[in-house]
Order: structure tokens, then C-alpha cells, then sequence
């Protein structure tokens, strides 16, 4: 194969890809309408990984049919100046670029080679005024008050084919919730993001209300059950849609192929979130990381600040570090743990990275934050202090090497910040305190019901975000919640010394009542608040029942959305 038709092959992979990618959104629909809830899981981990699939599948031919020269650079420029011309002129030209780039990593698998990752646009192009895009939004306007029928012709966007339970009574209730908290009296319009957004066993309106003197971030949740669909909740704040597009919920897949214009209506909805954070809620993880790329150069630019060691104990598996106004956190594997790691047996740095990209591509059922895994990534040494690079480069070799005056990065995790619970709980009001304490308890059901145990109920493993919600962000011990072994030691009596019998089981051996010992909540009144708030969770059976409707194919419900938006509660 030569230069001009490895390109075309590229271009052939990643059009086929971009067909099913696209395709997904309105399968999900499907599944919605048809409440097919394993079919909806099954479509969301397909959508996470077709892209990869696909470069995986083109890059093994390229290897098979190309000559030596497939790792020369020169070879590479070659092939990228026929695909740009392939690609010249595509709405989605920045995703076929990083599809190219993509398959090359994968032919040199193995080298460590350093990549650009740049927004790939092939002539320099700027992106088009905002004002000269295509629009995706319908105007629904209003006078002296939000009226059932401006609801009723919102609620039918989406062109939801299932019947709903009672659409005049919701339109009715929800024009009500929203003259209530916002607009009685008032005129203005309805701005609706002409497509559904869905994501499990939900379907989401999304759009804004824009008034002579503000603009309110709005949503609406709805549910499918055996009597139809109904409005759940009416989302109105910046704070609940941030809530609802939380990067630690499974990604929301939208029936609009216009994705940079999908952004930035997002974007001006919600801009305390990154755009990479909107790229990758919307599904298009790709064009995310570039994204976060840009926004970390951009940070440490403006700031003039250098990488430091994160806040916090120092990881026993991965060293963390930011700089510190960043909104990231980054994280490299160490060669080996420190001697103050846990388990009897380090499975490798392979299977950690593996961990953190099995929490990419499920459903992180709103309480495992997302994170983005690069390869063989070049940054300038400046960036880094003296320790941290001292660290980086004597305990984790195997990822990071310095070329000199750059720093390549093998493989680098790249999450959102938080500050771990312990470090919270330093300073926190006692307001702040209690509701952290509640928000770990629901952390920890959610992941249950995504069938995600974290081994390590370590209290540093948890961090907590902007609105005081707690997150796991530690990958390296979690294992899936049906594979481990529920057992307990409050039927022993006390002063009873032989040992118990799940001592010498094999496997990992999980003990509900010592949640509390190993989560570090020194405080008693906040541990009472704990065994208040979730108490059922230091007992065996919310364990083995939650094990039990996982292996028999349940998807249980997570909360998405705070109780104070519902219509029903």
C-alpha cells in the first residue's frame, strides 16, 4: 500500500465509523420508546467504543499491506497531505483528522512517538462566526406566562413515538412549575434544542428560556413506563443542568449531527463546564480531548503556573498532579506501588489503565467522575516542577521519559479536579460537612447499581466537586460488585476467637459494617449522619440484593437529577 491509498482507507474507516456513530442516537430513541433498557446500555458502550474498533480494524490492514517505510515520518506526511485533501471541506473534517492521527498511534504501537494533538484543521481555518451556523434550536414563545400548550408543543420536539401517559395533565403541571419559579407574568420565549437528548432508561428536553433581562438554563426529564411516558422532573438553573450533563453520568446521545453548534448552545448554558466536557457528555470523546488539551495549554498560559503535586495524601498507584488554578487533574501509573499499597499483588500498570478505561465506557451512574487517557504525549519541561519531575522520571520511567527539553508522557489520565473528602472535611462548615457525608452514601449506591465496587473504601479515594456531591475518581481496586464475596462478623460473638470461615475464601471479601472505619469519618456526629442518611448500606442484604437484580439482567435507576425538580416527589 502506498501513501495516497492508505489515506483513502483511512478515509473508507472512518467514514464506515462515522455511519454507525451517528446512527446510535436514533436507535436509542428506539429503546426508549420501546423501554428495551439492556438494549439502551448495550447502544451506550457500543457508541464508546465503535471508534476504536474502527481504528483498530484499518490500522491491522495498513500493518499487513504497507511497506517498511510505514514508520518514517516522512511516509506519515505524505499520507496526511492526501487525506486532507479527501477530508477538505467536512463539518466533521476535526474528527476524521484525529481518526487519522488515531490509526497511525496504532501502527506504532509500541513506539513512543509523539503526537500534536491539535484541532486538526486542515487549512488553519477559523470555526465559523456563531452568528453564521446552523441553527438547532425552535423558539417557542410566550406572553403574560408560560400556557400548557407552549409545554405541550415543547414536550412533542423530540418526536417521541410512544404515547404518553397523560400529555395535557403534564403540560398542565410542568407550565405551572415553571411560572412558579420563574416565569409568571413575564414574556419571552422557549429556545429548544430541536432534537431528544437520551441516555439509559431517560430522555431529556434541553434548551433555555430567554427573558428581557436574563437568560435561565431549562430541561425536562422524562420517563417511560408500562402506562406511558411522563414528565419525571423540570430541570431550571445552571446548577441542576450541570448536575443532569455531569461527566459522571453516562454520555447523553443526541438525535442532531451538528455537534460544534450542539457545544456551543451548551456552552452558553452552562459555562462553568469546559468545552471538552460538553464534547464528551454529547458522546464525541475525540474532539473532547483535543479540547482539554487546548484548555490545559490555555490555563497554564494565562496563569504562568507550573505543575505541582496534587492536593492530598500522595497515591499509592498513580502520582497525581495539577497546577493550581487548573480545573484537571493528571495522573501517571508508577512503575510499581509504594509500600504502602494494600493487596498482595500489583496486577501491572496495562490492567490499571485498563480499570480506568472500563469507568470510560460504562455508565458512571453519576458518581465516578469520567476521565481521558492520551498516548505518547509531548509537553515542555518547563511545565513541571523540580520534585514532580523528579518523581515522574524515577518512579514512573516506564511512562514518562525527558527528550530534551520535553517531557513525553507514555500514557497520561486526565480527570477533573476535586478535593479529596479528608482534605474537605478539614475546613468545611458543618452544612458543608453533613451534606458531603449524605452525597458519599448516595456515591456509593450509585456505583452499586452500575455494578462497580471499589475495593479500597478509602475516604482519600472520594473527592468533592463544586455543589458539595462526592465522587470516586480512584480506579486502580475496583472490581465488578457481582464478583465480590458479602459476607460479615456481627453474628460472631464478641470475645470469639476462632477464625471466620470466609478468612481463607479466595477472592475479594467485602464486610458491610466496616464502611464506616475504612472511609476515615473521624467525626461521630457526621458518622451518625451516615448511618442516618444510608444505614442500610452497612448491612449484607442491600448488597446481595443489589448483586441478585444485577446478574439477572435488572438496570436499576440512579439518581440523575437533585428530588427538588421532580413533579412527583
Amino acid at each position: 500500500m502506498n501513501a495516497a491509498s492508505i489515506a483513502m482507507a483511512i478515509d473508507a474507516a472512518c467514514s464506515t465509523y462515522a455511519r454507525r456513530f451517528h446512527a446510535i442516537p436514533d436507535l436509542m430513541r428506539r429503546a426508549f420508546e420501546a423501554r428495551d433498557w439492556p438494549e439502551s446500555l448495550a447502544l451506550s458502550r457500543e457508541r464508546m467504543t465503535v471508534y476504536s474498533d474502527h481504528v483498530r480494524d484499518v490500522a491491522a490492514k495498513i500493518a499487513v499491506g504497507a511497506s517498511g517505510s510505514i514508520h518514517s515520518e516522512a511516509f506519515w506526511q505524505e499520507v496526511r497531505d492526501h487525506y486532507v485533501e479527501l477530508i477538505r471541506g467536512r463539518y466533521a473534517a476535526d474528527i476524521a483528522y484525529a481518526f487519522m492521527n488515531s490509526v497511525r498511534r496504532r501502527v506504532s504501537r509500541g513506539a513512543w512517538r509523539a503526537v500534536d494533538y491539535s484541532w486538526g484543521r486542515v487549512s488553519g481555518e477559523s470555526r465559523p462566526a456563531l452568528e453564521n451556523r446552523i441553527r438547532i434550536h425552535r423558539s417557542v414563545f410566550f406572553d403574560d406566562g408560560v400556557t400548557a400548550e407552549n409545554l405541550r408543543t415543547i414536550l412533542l420536539i423530540p418526536g417521541i413515538e410512544a404515547p404518553f401517559r397523560d400529555l395535557a395533565a403534564d403540560a398542565e403541571k410542568a407550565a405551572a412549575r415553571i411560572n412558579e419559579r420563574v416565569t409568571a407574568g413575564l414574556s419571552g420565549a422557549f429556545e429548544i434544542i430541536d432534537a431528544g437528548f437520551y441516555r439509559n432508561r431517560g430522555a431529556y428536553i434541553v434548551g433555555r428560556i430567554r427573558l428581557a433581562d436574563r437568560v435561565v438554563p431549562f430541561g425536562i426529564a422524562l420517563l417511560n413506563e408500562e402506562d406511558g411516558v411522563f414528565v419525571d422532573a423540570v430541570l431550571i438553573s445552571h446548577d441542576t443542568l450541570r448536575y443532569v450533563f455531569s461527566s459522571s453520568l453516562a454520555n447523553f446521545h443526541v438525535t442532531l449531527p451538528h455537534y460544534h453548534e450542539l457545544v456551543d448552545f451548551l456552552h452558553g448554558i452552562m459555562p462553568g463546564r469546559p468545552h471538552a466536557l460538553h464534547y464528551s457528555t454529547v458522546g464525541f470523546h475525540h474532539t473532547g480531548k483535543i479540547a482539554v488539551m487546548r484548555e490545559l495549554s490555555d490555563e497554564l498560559r494565562r496563569s504562568e503556573e507550573v505543575f505541582d503535586h496534587a492536593v492530598g495524601k500522595r497515591g499509592t498507584v498513580a502520582i497525581g498532579f495539577s497546577a493550581p488554578s487548573s480545573r484537571m487533574v493528571l495522573k501517571v501509573i508508577r512503575d510499581t506501588p509504594t509500600e504502602n499499597y494494600k493487596w498482595d499483588h500489583f496486577p501491572g500498570i496495562d490492567a490499571v489503565l485498563g480499570k480506568y478505561r472500563q469507568l470510560h465506557e460504562i455508565n458512571r451512574a453519576g458518581s465516578m467522575l469520567d476521565n481521558v487517557i492520551y498516548t505518547n504525549v509531548s509537553l515542555p519541561a518547563a511545565l513541571f516542577g523540580e520534585d514532580l519531575l523528579d518523581t515522574l522520571l524515577t518512579y514512573a520511567s516506564e511512562n514518562v521519559a525527558r527528550d530534551g527539553d520535553a517531557i513525553i508522557l507514555k500514557h497520561l489520565i486526565v480527570q477533573m479536579k476535586m478535593t479529596p473528602l479528608p482534605v474537605f472535611l478539614q475546613t468545611a462548615t458543618r452544612e458543608e460537612a453533613e451534606a458531603a457525608i449524605a452525597s458519599l452514601g448516595r456515591c456509593i449506591k450509585n456505583n452499586a447499581a452500575a455494578n462497580i465496587f471499589n475495593k479500597d473504601l478509602d475516604g482519600r479515594n472520594y473527592g468533592v466537586g463544586q455543589t458539595l456531591k462526592v465522587y470516586l475518581f480512584d480506579y486502580d481496586a475496583v472490581e465488578k460488585l457481582t464478583d465480590v464475596k458479602v459476607r460479615s462478623n456481627l453474628e460472631r460473638i464478641d470475645g470469639d476467637e476462632d477464625i471466620p470461615d470466609w478468612f481463607f475464601e479466595e477472592g475479594t471479601i467485602f464486610l458491610p459494617e466496616e464502611i464506616e472505619l475504612h472511609m476515615r469519618i473521624e467525626d461521630p456526629s457526621l458518622r451518625r449522619v451516615f448511618r442516618s442518611e444510608h444505614g442500610e448500606i452497612l448491612k449484607t442484604d442491600f448488597w446481595t440484593d443489589m448483586q441478585k437484580r444485577l446478574e439477572a439482567g435488572e438496570v436499576p435507576r440512579v439518581s440523575t437529577y437533585p428530588d427538588h425538580c421532580s413533579l412527583l416527589r
